[in-house]
């Protein structure tokens, strides 16, 4: 690791910092956005109730909305998230006015652009503020000297994660409002205001560990603090709609010596405590011993949790790997990867079903007569009935007679433009070619971009900073407009207190509230979601789900029966291209999933539970999938309806 030197661009090579000074001795952050579809209202009242908040990071970027971005842009469009006036327009005021950094990703492709937005929001709502931005480069000679290189604006929408190093330069020089970023990866979106502020050089791995942990559990929002958790019929997660309804982003008090406590505004709705951590914990990991961000490798097996409150969980025990600093930052380069097609139509009533089957057979007969050779290239299925493809339609029709509203949908996936608008043209035939009483037809194409991902070494690749600010001629203006943009509370939460001996925390909190009274029935088939609760995310191609035990008693037992065999047999049918395959079809799957589809089971000592990797099963990942779940968000639940049989 080299000191810091002064130069404007940067490249990503691990410079230590100079002197770095502790500023305070605990520092709080809150998530006020945990993706790019998320809540404002949700963030200004954090930010309303938690007043001793220094930092409010939105976290609004994610390989899907990066590629939408790279298109909107490609074609004239904003580079950045189109979002961030509403956002700025409700949050600046007071923010300003608290003092509250506020730390956004949503610069995307073009954070200069992002930038001149927010200062021109600023100017409307009569703010002086300071602005930052740190992002991306390519660097080229300028001139005959070869010595002077000159920055530019990353070209055609290769984007890499970056780390927290830009955001720390930021806060370091300029002291800004608001800093905009290109791709940071979302934990280092958190670290570097602890590195900053607490006085963390980047050779302090266990405090980066722990920061990292920190920044991941508070990165999806409201996912740690019950949204996307709550479950009717399940003991365990069967909260009021109203809670929900009530529910506080999250946020985290980090101290300098890296002891770890996240929180939601006190008296609000919603929930946080063991079960809420441990799903956030396994989110999208992939292998707990070696989760990957730009500062450093974390090992998160022993992570536990310990409730402090209804509204307080302790953290501890994230360490760093073996290979403790990865030496090749992720880089993703838009690939054109064709045309979609897709069409929908609603059949109800008497043997819908068979019409719908009928639909699809006279779809794909007349692409075929125009285009031949292209139906392995669409995909079927019938929302109401297997649209999510994790079950299978049986040959029976009797089976089919308790489905009287349904709605068939065909995607297909074309190297041409021309084959993807022919598909639509057949598509809408159905009005007076096809089956009786079906309505409700839509179709469209667009054009599909994938993100291929590429290692790149930390020298090649390089980061600018800039700051520009507002200008206020009259600063009444100011006041008279914070005060017709505030919305005023009178709650205020007190800083958090942590136990003397929090770094010994228990890996479970082992009352009977939080995991139950005994352990599931032996023996006897019963769903899986009596014995543990799951969430499921993608990371490209590869789908990842946690089992985590109502009751750690049964890890153990959970173990003998989640087998990648198990596993295989249950997800399988994700990759059916027809709700109605035939023996060869089916033959073909099993045969392509032994082949391609590798399951990795890990497990995660300190939270007792598994996390399961699949690969090769999101039929090519967000950005270019066919099915109508293209995260596979919606399998974690589909999973837990499986009957086991515990030993």
């Amino acid at each position: 690791m080299e000191k810091q030197d002064s130069d404007s661009i940067h490249n990503c090579v691990i410079k230590l910092r100079v002197d770095p000074k502790k500023r305070r001795d605990k520092v709080y952050i809150g998530c006020g956005a945990g993706f790019g579809g998320d809540r404002p209202m949700a963030a200004l009242k954090l930010l309303q109730s938690v007043k001793q908040l220094n930092y409010l990071v939105l976290e609004c970027l994610a390989e899907r909305t990066l590629a939408d971005r790279f298109q909107t842009m490609s074609v004239g469009g904003d580079g950045y998230d189109s979002r961030i006036s509403e956002w700025m327009r409700l949050l600046l005021p007071l923010a300003v006015e608290r003092g509250t950094c506020i730390i956004t990703n949503m610069g995307a492709m073009h954070p200069p652009g992002a930038q001149e937005k927010v200062l021109e929001i600023a100017t409307t709502l009569g703010l002086n503020v300071s602005v930052a931005v740190a992002y991306e480069v390519s660097v080229r000679e300028s001139g005959s000297n070869s010595s002077t290189k000159k920055p530019y604006i990353m070209e055609g929408g290769v984007s890499t994660y970056l780390g927290a190093a830009p955001i720390v330069e930021c806060l370091e020089k300029y002291q800004p409002n608001v800093i905009i970023t290109s791709r940071v990866a979302d934990a280092a979106l958190f670290l570097a205001p602890m590195v900053y502020e607490l006085g963390w050089n980047w050779d302090n791995l266990e405090l980066l560990a722990q920061g990292s942990l920190a920044g991941h559990l508070l990165e999806c929002g409201c996912q740690l603090t019950g949204g996307y958790f709550m479950h009717p019929g399940d003991k365990y997660r069967d909260i009021s709609f109203q809670s929900l309804l009530d529910q506080s982003l999250p946020y985290a008090e980090i101290s300098f010596d890296g002891k770890i406590c996240v929180a939601k505004a006190e008296g609000s709705g919603g929930i946080l405590n063991f079960r809420t951590c441990g799903q956030q914990l396994l989110y999208e990991v992939g292998d707990p011993a070696a989760y990957v961000t730009p500062d450093v490798v974390i090992d998160i097996r022993d992570v536990s949790f310990q409730s402090l409150s209804s509204h307080k969980v302790l953290c501890g025990r994230a360490n760093p790997s073996p290979e403790s600093v990865p030496g090749k930052l992720l880089r993703l380069v838009p690939k054109d990867c064709g045309w979609k097609g897709w069409g929908e139509v609603s059949y109800g009533g008497h043997e819908c079903v068979k019409r719908a089957r009928a639909a699809e057979f006279l779809v794909r007969s007349w692409m075929e007569e125009v285009v031949p050779g292209v139906n392995h290239n669409i995909l079927s299925y019938i929302i109401g009935l297997d649209s999510l493809k994790t079950a299978s339609i049986s040959d029976d029709p009797s089976s089919w007679r308790t489905s009287e509203d349904i709605r068939l949908r065909m995607d297909g996936l074309f190297e041409l433009k021309d084959h993807a608008v022919q598909f639509t043209k057949e598509f809408i035939a159905l009005y007076t070619n096809g089956p009786a009483g079906g309505g409700g037809v839509s179709t469209g194409h667009k054009k599909e971009v994938i993100l291929e991902k590429q290692l790149v070494g930390r020298e090649h690749v390089f980061w600018q900073t800039g700051l520009k600010c507002s200008k206020v001629a009259d600063s009444i203006t100011q006041e008279v407009t914070r005060e017709e943009n505030l919305l005023k509370t009178d709650v205020v939460h007190e800083p958090l207190s942590l136990p003397e001996a929090s770094l010994n925390i228990c890996s479970v909190d082992c009352s009977s509230k939080e995991i139950g009274l005994s352990s599931a029935p032996s023996g006897q088939k019963i769903p899986l979601y009596t014995v543990c609760h799951s969430r499921s995310g993608d990371k490209g191609n590869d789908l990842n789900f946690s089992m985590i035990p109502h009751f750690p008693l049964d890890f153990e037992r959970l173990k003998m029966i989640i087998t990648p065999r198990w596993v295989k047999d249950v997800v399988s049918t994700l990759l059916n291209t027809s709700s109605f395959p035939d023996s060869d079809a089916i033959n073909k799957r099993d045969q392509w999933v032994n082949e391609h589809v590798k399951v990795e089971i890990y497990e995660v000592r300190g939270i007792h539970s598994l996390n399961v990797v699949v690969r090769n099963i999101l039929d090519g990942g967000v950005n270019c999938s066919r099915r109508i779940d293209r995260h596979g968000k919606s399998i974690s639940d589909l999973i837990l309806s499986q009957q086991v049989v515990l030993p």
